[in-house]
């Protein structure tokens, strides 16, 4: 099939690919279930063999074929494109110049691949308007290019001809239309003389010269009367026969006034165009001459030429040569163009266009039900009433937000109407300004973006007591299209990727100027036209939209991405069919007279902060979605994902097999059961579940949600909202659609992974609420069930059994029995590959089996990776990631930036991601998706996993620092827009965020893990290498300088820490934790010199260094406890101790000197608390006399505060129980102990002082 016309592969329809297939030999039956899957030039270009055998059924030799060929097909297409260029390079500058702009995009996209370099384009192709069509019915996009220059073709596919025209259409009225006329006459009568259409273009550069402009550039012509050009048409009378005016005239069309869009510009431009079109009735056996105009400035006027014959040469307009020669070939052009006219007028019968089918492959990306988890984008103008009653697709729909430009749809518009149903956010378009110091993600919890839909008003509200008045459409421009731009970049730049939504635009009613911009601003920012549908019933609407769009993309784009001709009724049946939920479902709760009610889903959308479990969870799901997901979300499971309701409602259909329940779940539902045996119970009860990472705590926590979701009502608490926000929330729940709220059903809410902390203000929030209301005690109102990671579960446990279960890798002799049974099951279903997770639960994690075959599994899967390519790179930083930082992971859209990949068609996304994958990264790495965004991210199955394959890839060629700091400097990752947010988090975490039990980690650390593997096992060097590189990489953050000032003093370099200290004190001069650190270096410095002198005689003269230092070590914490007492948001007591450390010694250093250790230190004490200074100290401690004279009081003070906040805060704590700050310098393991033998050096120097103070306060 393939011919030299024939046009780039891209291009072609899916009648042209099935064609093709015939050709070389394709069955035909395999030809169909391609066309079915409406596989077009595009989509071919980007099938692989495996899609092919596992998605579309081929047998291996067909995909095979078929792929060869296509290559084949690919490479001589692009050996021909470059040939052309070389071809027509000599011949004329201005067409080498405009072939080179039109590459075919087949070349573009092959030599991306080959090169991983994205092509960049200056001026983008554009397409000619379709030929005899009406201008206002198109536009053009100024500075894009046009096909260049053509001569004859067929004589009925139009030769083109361009005219800049940018001095002549300044021109007077006289002037200008002479120029017009005489242009298009000339060309005129060489398209007629010739037989063939034309269109003559005026706007468009016909030269490159030093203008800068490429040749078919658009640049637009200011036109500010039309008629101007009209009655040029005038100038046939004259300059054609009496006999040829007529002719001409009917061959001649009106000019077309197609609009330039600018972005950039408010200026009105057009191209203006004439169409000639010599029918065979109209020129058969003529040969025209004309006279053409010119305007004489001499004799100022309008002169006519001598009559010409011209004709069409290539790509220009010349005079006839050889005018009989010309006359005896007449009959054989009128043959040519009577059979070009013959084939271009048989057409097959219209055929019925299945607009349902369309509809149904443009909405699902041709799969069989639309993606439950896929975002939908709607913008929208006025409704019609009638329409408003069929928008039940809407309500079934993911809607992320809409865009709506009907002023009155908040009172009687679809808004009105879905706000009947669902829970909407009212904003305009300048809401989604971010404020400053918000982040993307803070910004979309500030608007609940992912919780409610949000309604965006473009152009005002007429019921809105703001100031907020709909404007007319010039104005809108003004005052409004810049918020639009930054709204929808904002959209589609940081908060949703490409790929996880769809922009559907519902033309019910006439189309507007800012209705267009706004489809102007999605392509721009989406990149593209494949996930932007169009619906509308009127053809007119239609045909504006058509026009405007058709200045971005092509007819067949802008035509095969809509659908016309449907009512929003037949749009709202058919969609239905395809759509995950079988209904509008309403969800049902328990109440306290063991009946059931139902729960509005307004209600339950504007309660945000908990994610609520109802009787019928799940019901509502399709048979159609069952069957085509239920193997994968298994297997998302097994492979290492968490646990979700689906799972568990599968589980008790029978759908798929039991997921286990682990003795712990027994315990955690008796204890449960028990709180309702108690006579004495608390309104509100908490249960621990302490749990080793990877045991299964976070299944058994929501198993017992799930099976209590009868009997209690039951919800996910999300962290991310405050305390207060949760505690209305839960009350709210608890009452719903109660009478006496004395008398309710208890909820049961589950906290995953937060701080004891945050448990706490929500229990206290819920006690002050449940106060209010009088609720009598005995009346159990509210069950907590904490979900906490620890590596000592068993001893978190030990303090209060009655309320705390622990969860261990070690399996009871059932729980062993279960495990092996359903491992049986899995491996008969799974390879065992993809249950790794499940496989190491079984081993019991035990460390000697387990280590043994996770680093089996390891060194299997590694054999022949690639080392050096690029998806190698990233599993390494994504295990560097889940090694170090917890619950970490990284963006799909991250990924694809990393490995260079373009997402075409989203149709294929997933599948062009996953194939990009080598197989043993498709093994280790685990798909996750957001509950709550729906946002794509990957991980390595097992923290274990991701250890190994860091200990084996890397070996002893590469350090881990090294790695990090690879990872660290990767600029298309760090530069990345989309998601940026929790990986700029995790980076930083890698090297800033310590261990801590009482995060459920092992032990403390002071450094990150990161930073300690490196220190310990490379270097320090490495290590301090690594945190510089990180202080300069976030915009030299102080909270890394105060890190580089703690590792420098943790080994000893004290000047290096003293310049990182003060470097983050400069930086935040009222942080009370870099004041600490601060003081902390000096201290650490002071105890080192102190260190240093102890084999020597110390003596007044050598010990002012170690004074010097001890005293600024004070002077720092003096400093950092007035910070800590002005700041009202945290308490850090770290500068009262520092003082007291730090004076302890400094008394113990002072009174070891020859001249005060006499006489029981009565020397050292007079020299401190009186104006006595001895004679061997007064002139080297000159500089110090008056600070170590106040060196009691000081400490008195610090000593007392102590004192007081442990009496109030404090008991003596264990290591376990400790609760350290993620800044905090060192931790007091006991603080009673510390107080007393710091208070017992003190007393040995300073107890008559406070004593004789006490006395003369008592009196």
């Amino acid at each position: 099939m393939e011919k030299p016309e024939d046009p780039p592969l891209e291009t072609w329809t899916e009648s042209m690919v099935s064609n093709w297939l015939t050709s070389i030999g394709v069955k035909e039956t395999y030809i169909k279930k391609l066309h079915e899957e409406e596989v077009d030039g595009r989509i071919l270009c980007e099938l692989s063999e495996e899609y092919l055998e596992k998605k579309i059924g081929l047998k291996s030799g067909p995909a095979l074929l078929i792929i060869k060929k296509r290559d084949e097909l690919v490479n001589s297409q692009k050996a021909r494109s470059k040939h052309l260029h070389k071809q027509t390079s000599g011949k004329n500058d201005h067409e080498a110049s405009a072939i080179k702009s039109v590459d075919t995009r087949a070349e573009i996209r092959e030599e991306h691949k080959e090169d991983s370099v994205p092509v960049i384009t200056t001026k983008r192709d554009s397409k000619l308007r379709p030929f005899d069509m009406k201008g206002v019915d198109f536009t053009y996009v100024k500075n894009s290019v046009l096909l260049p220059e053509s001569g004859v073709d067929d004589f009925i596919r139009p030769c083109h001809e361009y005219k800049s025209f940018a001095i002549a259409a300044t021109l007077d009225r006289q002037r200008l239309q002479a120029k017009f006329a005489k242009e298009v006459l000339k060309f005129a009568t060489g398209c007629m003389n010739v037989r063939t259409n034309g269109t003559i273009h005026f706007g468009v550069m016909d030269s490159r010269g030093d203008t800068g402009y490429v040749h078919g550039e658009i640049i637009g012509i200011p036109v500010k009367e039309k008629d101007v050009y009209c009655d040029a048409s005038d100038y046939i009378e004259r300059s054609f026969s009496s006999s040829d005016r007529e002719l001409a005239r009917l061959c001649i069309s009106e000019p077309q006034f197609v609009q330039v869009v600018c972005s950039n510009s408010t200026e009105e431009l057009y191209v203006v165009e004439v169409d000639i079109k010599p029918t065979l009735s109209i020129v058969k056996n003529k040969v025209f001459s004309v006279s053409l105009p010119n305007f004489n400035e001499k004799a100022n006027k309008v002169q006519l030429e001598k009559k010409t014959a011209y004709r069409r040469v290539g790509s220009k307009t010349e005079p006839v040569a050889d005018l009989s020669d010309f006359y005896e070939h007449i009959s054989f052009r009128d043959a040519q163009r009577e059979e070009a006219e013959k084939k271009h007028n048989f057409t097959a019968p219209e055929l019925s266009q299945n607009l349902g089918k369309k509809l149904i492959m443009l909405i699902t990306g041709g799969k069989k039900i639309m993606d439950k988890e896929k975002w939908h984008i709607l913008v929208t103008n006025q409704f019609l009433k009638k329409d408003l009653q069929s928008i039940d697709f809407l309500l079934n729909m993911n809607v992320f937000c809409v865009f709506d430009f009907d002023p009155d749809s908040n009172v009687s518009g679809l808004c009105y109407e879905y706000n009947k149903h669902h829970a909407v956010n009212r904003h305009f378009m300048q809401n989604y300004k971010i404020p400053s110091g918000l982040s993307i993600r803070e910004f979309e919890s500030h608007l609940r973006l992912f919780d409610q839909i949000s309604w965006i008003f473009c152009n005002g509200r007429n019921d809105f007591k703001g100031n907020e008045p709909p404007c007319d459409e010039k104005t809108w421009v003004k005052t409004k299209r810049t918020l639009l731009k930054d709204c929808v970049s904002l959209i589609c730049k940081d908060i949703l990727p490409k790929g996880t939504f769809q922009v559907i635009f519902l033309l019910t009613s006439s189309v507007d100027t800012p209705f267009l911009n706004t489809f102007y601003e999605f392509i721009t920012d989406m990149e593209g036209h494949e996930d932007i549908i169009c619906l509308a019933e009127s053809e007119d609407n239609f045909k504006k939209w058509q026009r405007f769009a058709l200045g971005s993309c092509d007819m067949e784009t802008v035509n095969s991405s809509s659908v016309v001709g449907m009512t929003i009724s037949q749009v709202n049946a058919t969609l239905q069919q395809v759509q995950p939920t079988t209904t509008q479902a309403t969800k049902r709760l328990p109440i306290h007279v063991k009946g059931e009610c139902f729960l509005d889903t307004r209600e339950e959308e504007m309660r945000c902060s908990l994610e609520i479990l109802s009787l019928n969870h799940c019901e509502e799901t399709s048979t159609e979605f069952i069957e085509s997901e239920k193997e994968t979300i298994e297997q998302q499971f097994y492979h290492g994902g968490k646990v979700t309701w689906m799972n568990l409602w599968l589980a008790d259909k029978k759908i798929v097999g039991e997921v286990i329940q682990r003795d712990a779940y027994s315990e955690v539902s008796g204890l449960v059961k028990d709180l309702f045996r108690s006579l004495d119970r608390a309104p509100i009860s908490c249960i621990n579940i302490y749990h080793h990472p990877g045991s299964g705590g976070s299944t058994v926590a929501r198993q017992v949600l799930w099976n209590n979701r009868r009997d209690l009502r039951c919800a996910v608490v999300k962290p991310s909202y405050s305390a207060t926000v949760v505690s209305e929330d839960a009350i709210w729940l608890r009452e719903y659609e109660e009478k006496d709220h004395k008398k309710c059903l208890p909820v049961l809410l589950l906290f995953e992974d937060c701080d004891q902390e945050y448990l706490e203000d929500v229990k206290y929030e819920l006690e002050v609420a449940i106060n209010t209301k009088k609720i009598t005690r005995g009346t159990l109102c509210f069950i907590l069930l904490g979900c906490r990671r620890s590596h000592n579960p068993e001893k978190m446990c030990k303090e209060s059994a009655q309320q705390n279960v622990s969860i261990t890798h070690k399996l009871s002799e059932t729980e062993k029995k279960q495990f092996s049974k359903k491992r049986q099951s899995l491996e008969e279903q799974f390879n065992p590959e993809y249950i790794l997770t499940f496989v190491l639960m079984s081993e019991e994690f035990e460390s000697h089996r387990i280590a043994e075959y996770v680093k089996q599994f390891v060194k299997h899967l590694l054999q022949g990776i690639d080392h050096e390519s690029v998806v190698t790179k990233l599993v390494l930083y994504v295990a560097l990631l889940n090694t170090y930082v917890q619950n970490s992971f990284i963006s799909q859209s991250h990924c694809e930036a990393l490995l260079a990949l373009s997402s075409h068609l989203d149709r294929f996304r997933q599948h062009t991601f996953v194939t990009s994958l080598n197989d043993q990264a498709r093994l280790v790495l685990i798909h996750l998706r957001d509950e709550n965004t729906y946002i794509n991210s990957i991980r390595i199955i097992h923290p274990l996993v991701a250890k190994e394959i860091l200990h084996q890839l890397l070996s002893d060629k590469q350090p881990q620092s090294d790695l990090a700091l690879d990872l660290l400097n990767n600029d298309v990752l760090f530069e990345h827009r989309f998601g940026k947010d929790p990986y700029m988090k995790f980076l930083r975490d890698l090297f800033m965020t310590r261990r801590r039990i009482s995060k459920g980690d092992e032990s403390d650390s002071f450094f990150s893990p990161l930073i300690e593997h490196v220190r310990e096992k490379e270097c320090p060097d490495k290590a301090i290498e690594l945190l510089k590189a990180a202080y300069k990489r976030f915009n030299e953050d102080a909270f890394f300088a105060q890190q580089l000032a703690r590792l420098n003093y943790k080994h000893d370099r004290f000047d290096e820490a003293e310049h990182w200290a003060k470097t983050a004190v400069a930086k935040r001069p009222n942080n009370s934790y870099f004041l600490d650190t601060k003081g902390q270096v000096y201290r650490q410095w002071f105890a080192a010199k102190c260190k240093a002198m102890e084999q020597i005689e110390k003596t007044p003269e050598n010990i002012v260094d170690a004074l010097e230092t001890a005293l600024k070590a004070i002077e720092c914490f003096q400093a950092c406890e007035k910070a800590a007492v002005e700041d009202n948001e945290t308490i850090n007591n770290a500068g009262f101790f520092g003082v007291v450390e730090v004076g302890c010694v400094l008394l113990k250093l002072i009174s070891s000197l020859d001249v005060f250790s006499r006489r029981n230190h009565s020397q050292c004490i007079k020299y401190l608390l009186t104006d006595y200074v001895p004679a061997e100290v007064e002139v080297p401690w000159e500089n110090f006399h008056g600070k170590l004279k106040n060196l009691q009081n000081i400490m008195l003070e610090a000593l007392e505060w102590i004192s007081e906040d442990l009496s109030y805060f404090q008991t003596d704590l264990n290591t376990d129980k400790e609760k350290t700050s993620e800044t905090v310098e060192r931790t007091t393991k006991h603080p009673m102990h510390w107080l007393v033998n710091k208070s017992s050096t003190y007393g040995k120097f300073f107890s008559g002082v406070s004593q004789s103070k006490d006395q003369n306060q008592g009196n």
